[in-house]
């Protein structure tokens, strides 16, 4: 497998360069150069794995390129996922008929991001010993990318790992998840400004190319192609319990930079009959208008009861655009060169109809997802945290009539505990590993939204830390 970037610019990759890469060095993001495709037969014969073989399974295509083999894809996905507390790894709940809950937050950080991070640590580890190399990673979040992928490189001998998060604008449990992490080769920075600023600072260190050489920079927010690759089994799993490749599904995804519904869009690619993609968000509805009316115009980050999805820049979006204008490099280059400059993205009709075919939108505010909170647990005893019951509402308010549909549940609802306590009058306790984390230490650097400033701290860090 081969990977090309969706700005044409720069050279072709085989996994290993996509991994370590991150960031297309012409400011695009990486993609298949094809999309491997599984038969029915080929789905059939996948039910009843254990949920690590099948996953090695589904990622094989994308991932073993003669440096990683299938054998040892096999034994980091086991190892990856033995370490989650659901024996399922990957439950499907049943809310009501025809409504399932895909819980994807039984990892160490209780979120969906470790269902990719936990293999891409082992993965980095893979590849950077065979290469006798190391790397700094740097990464922005918005929540749960950062305690995911902290998680997963924490005391890693080749990996040092720097991570960006809005200062104040993260829940306490998702801060504290990343700041009590002792481990030597972890940096924290709390930056003045939004994830979208956090994003920019990620996207402007990979763009200067003698910082990046010199740092040996690499990705793992979902920009990297690995984090995509991690998440598309998960929507396989799903399905094939509930009757794929035999009976078609729909999918909702809260969604904030667009690579969790941008997996399940791949898993269609491949083979999985999904029939429709709800794109859930908040106040920051940015990807709703679009797909309501082919208007996406930035606007300022609205602050939420779901902060992982206060975000206006989707990156990966791109890799779907990319899609959309039929693979054509240059029109994608300039499309995104015009919307950073202008803040609107201007996209032809039938583009947009072509994306609304399979896609549609959803917004719900703070004061609908506390409703839809409080509804869940009063009929149906579940708890959902914020971006989930935003996920859930957009499938019961948008998902085609007959057709099941599996809803993204990203994150546990203990690491938004204020506002559970609003929505159903108590707060639910942290699972046992992380009972503790309020007393634990934190320690990270504060910095304006500079990239000097910001430059500066992760250099002197890496210097404290080379192997």
């Amino acid at each position: 497998m081969r990977y090309i970037s969706t700005r044409g610019s720069a050279p072709a990759l085989d996994f290993a360069g996509v991994l370590l890469a991150g960031l297309a060095n012409d400011g695009g993001l990486y993609v298949p150069e094809t999309w491997p495709v599984f038969t029915a037969a080929d789905m059939r014969a996948m039910r009843g794995l254990p949920y690590a073989d099948l996953a090695a399974k589904i990622m094989a295509p994308f991932v073993c390129d003669g440096v990683v083999s299938f054998n040892d894809l096999q034994a980091m996905c086991r190892s990856a996922y033995a370490g989650f507390t659901h024996p399922a790894t990957a439950p499907l709940i049943q809310l009501e008929p025809g409504l399932f809950a895909l819980e994807l937050f039984h990892g160490p950080t209780l979120a969906f991001k470790d269902f990719a991070l936990q293999l891409a640590g082992r993965l980095f580890d893979h590849v950077l010993a065979a290469q006798d190399r190391t790397v700094t990673i740097v990464g922005a979040t918005s929540g749960d990318t950062g305690s995911a992928a902290i998680e997963a490189c924490r005391d890693r001998a080749r990996v040092n790992i720097a991570i960006l998060h809005p200062a104040g604008k993260t829940s306490e449990v998702q801060r504290r998840q990343m700041t009590t992490v002792q481990a030597a080769n972890v940096c924290n920075i709390a930056v003045e400004g939004n994830f979208d600023d956090c994003q920019d600072l990620v996207k402007a260190m990979f763009a200067d190319a003698p910082f990046r050489d010199e740092m040996h920079l690499s990705a793992v927010n979902s920009i990297n192609w690995a984090r995509i690759a991690g998440q598309i089994p998960y929507y396989f799993a799903a399905a094939l319990a509930l009757g794929a490749p035999d009976r078609e599904v729909s999918v909702s995804v809260p969604t904030g930079n667009f690579g969790n519904v941008l997996a399940a869009w791949a898993a269609a690619q491949m083979g999985l009959p999904i029939a429709r993609f709800i794109v859930g968000s908040n106040r920051n509805d940015i990807l709703t208008r679009f797909l309501a009316s082919n208007d996406m115009t930035v606007r300022g980050v609205a602050e939420s009861l779901s902060p992982s999805m206060d975000i206006q820049v989707s990156s990966n979006f791109e890799r779907l655009l990319f899609e959309l204008l039929g693979r054509d490099a240059a029109l994608t280059a300039r499309t995104m060169t015009d919307f950073r400059a202008s803040g609107r993205m201007n996209i032809a009709d039938d583009v947009w109809r072509r994306a609304r075919r399979q896609f549609v939108g959803f917004s719900l505010d703070d004061a609908g997802t506390l409703a839809e909170i409080a509804r869940l647990y009063h009929t149906s005893s579940y708890l959902a945290d914020p971006h989930s019951a935003v996920g859930i509402a957009a499938a019961r308010a948008a998902a085609p009539v007959g057709l099941p549909v599996i809803v993204a549940a990203t994150a546990h609802p203990a690491k938004f505990p204020d506002a559970m306590e609003r929505a159903v009058g108590f707060r639910p306790g942290l699972p046992e590993h992380l009972k503790d984390l309020y007393t634990r230490e934190e320690r990270y650097s504060s910095a304006a939204n500079d990239l000097t400033e910001i430059q500066l701290l992760i250099r002197r860090f890496a210097a404290r830390n080379e192997v």
